[in-house]
């Protein structure tokens, strides 16, 4: 089930608002558990079997990790969770993408192996990560351990951030799992909020996404390059609105039954530098590793080569965490090769630069990331970069594909898109009238609640990871 769909905003939601409001405050959390987990279990009931196991077994580990004395009894309880936490993420995700990689050497020593063909269950990269986090700070003292199974289970599959994140850390919410009043400002303030992300998601990303599937489907060597560059700065544009809009509804539904999420994005493109970039997308990603990866290898405690070292594994990682395949690996290199170079001395000159050149730097290094990200494989990101800057014959007039998704609303979008990426729109916005906000947020939501049940199915890009 996804937030854009006619089940979600015309059945789901509407139901679990009555029930949820009309329940007493003791029954608010189990009634938000159920409706989490049928959320979940909506398009594929088996994958709930495996987030069930996990949270059993993290459940009664922490429990155990609580309640021992003795150090290494706790570290080892702490070891036994994260690898399987781990390992069911290995299994799921990468064991395809590992055994195709492998072949050859299996084929060397004659040995037959297929490549096992698992389907991934949404979410898991989230959820695991949120399990994982919750084990660490129980083990380091900063949380004390859930007692109440179903509270646990309930932070772990709370449905608005369980598909596509963010990433809620249990300390965030650990006193709003208890606190189940309800708050008309928060009420409303969150539907605003789940507006704007929808209208993110219906308005500018899926306008986006039509033309960007279909450059990047065509034949690499015929894209000329102007269509290579609209292809790449649409896609930019599809995946910012396509999760912060996520995002911004995850958000927005938390706060409706009194959750407070941290943010996830801050303009990320407005940033002048790829470490201010990594400051501002996806916040509670790049955060989780800072604080569960990043620091414990050392940081930047163990001098310039080591604090080099663990970004570029943290970066190599995080490509892998999106996803199975050599670009995303590519993509995170990419990445944590772009955030030693700054460190390294680089960063120091991008600071001397105006803000409109340092803009235009990060976005051009972003942009070029965004193709890494979205191509099909290495090959075909490297054709297409190259097409951007001159590489390949293809002539201008040989690309027809794209002249049916060419039209004045699309160019307007996109330059909607472009202006609203960066922090314009929000000071105007606090100037208006609180009755003029509220209906122009009643029309907004009237023309993205119509779009998303008129237009075709555009799932979320962040659902696959």
């Amino acid at each position: 089930m996804v937030f854009t769909s006619a089940v979600f905003l015309g059945v789901f939601l509407p139901l679990l608002i009555g029930v949820y409001f009309l329940a007493n405050t003791k029954a608010r959390p189990y009634v938000l558990l159920v409706f989490s987990l049928l959320f979940y279990a909506w398009g594929e009931p088996s994958a709930v079997v495996i987030m069930l196991a996990l949270m059993v077994l993290n459940y009664f580990l922490a429990l155990g990790m609580a309640a021992g004395e003795r150090k290494w009894l706790s570290a080892t309880l702490l070891g036994v969770g994260v690898c399987a936490d781990l390992g069911a993420l290995v299994a799921y995700k990468y064991i395809g993408f590992i055994v195709s990689n492998l072949l050859p050497v299996f084929n060397y020593f004659g040995v037959k192996m297929e490549v096992p063909q698992v389907a991934l269950p949404i979410g898991i990269s989230f959820y695991v990560f949120q399990i994982i986090s919750y084990m660490v700070d129980v083990r380091r003292g900063t949380v004390e351990v859930q007692r109440n199974p179903f509270k646990f289970m309930l932070y772990v599959s709370l449905f608005p951030q369980l598909i596509a994140g963010p990433i809620v850390r249990y300390a965030t919410i650990a006193q709003d799992i208890e606190n189940r009043t309800a708050d008309f400002d928060n009420i409303v303030s969150g539907f605003r909020r789940f507006t704007i992300g929808l209208a993110k998601k219906v308005l500018i990303a899926d306008v986006m996404a039509g033309a960007v599937d279909v450059i990047f489907a065509a034949k690499v060597e015929t894209i000329p390059g102007f269509y290579c560059w609209l292809g790449a700065i649409m896609y930019t544009l599809q995946i910012y609105f396509d999760f912060s809009g996520y995002s911004d509804m995850a958000i927005g539904l938390g706060r409706v039954f009194n959750f407070r999420f941290l943010e996830n994005f801050d303009h990320p493109y407005a940033s002048c530098s790829v470490q201010e970039f990594w400051r501002r997308w996806h916040i509670s990603l790049s955060s989780w590793f800072r604080d569960y990866l990043y620091i414990p290898l050392g940081g930047n405690r163990k001098g310039t080569v080591r604090t080099y070292v663990n970004l570029f594994v943290v970066f190599l990682l995080c490509g892998v965490w999106h996803g199975a395949a050599w670009n995303f690996v590519a993509w995170g290199v990419y990445h944590g090769v772009g955030l030693v170079v700054e460190r390294a001395g680089f960063g120091k000159v991008v600071k001397r630069f105006p803000k409109v050149v340092g803009n235009l730097y990060l976005m051009l290094f972003v942009v070029i990331g965004w193709v890494l990200f979205r191509a099909p494989d290495l090959g075909y990101a490297g054709t297409y970069i190259g097409n951007m800057f001159g590489g390949g014959d293809a002539a201008f007039r040989s690309f027809t594909p794209l002249i049916d998704f060419i039209s004045l609303d699309k160019a307007l979008l996109m330059v909607v898109g472009i202006v609203a990426s960066y922090p314009v729109f929000e000071p105007m916005a606090r100037r208006v009238p609180e009755a003029v906000r509220l209906i122009f947020g009643v029309l907004l939501f009237a023309v993205a609640f119509m779009l998303a049940m008129t237009s075709a199915y555009s799932p979320f890009i962040y659902f696959r990871f």
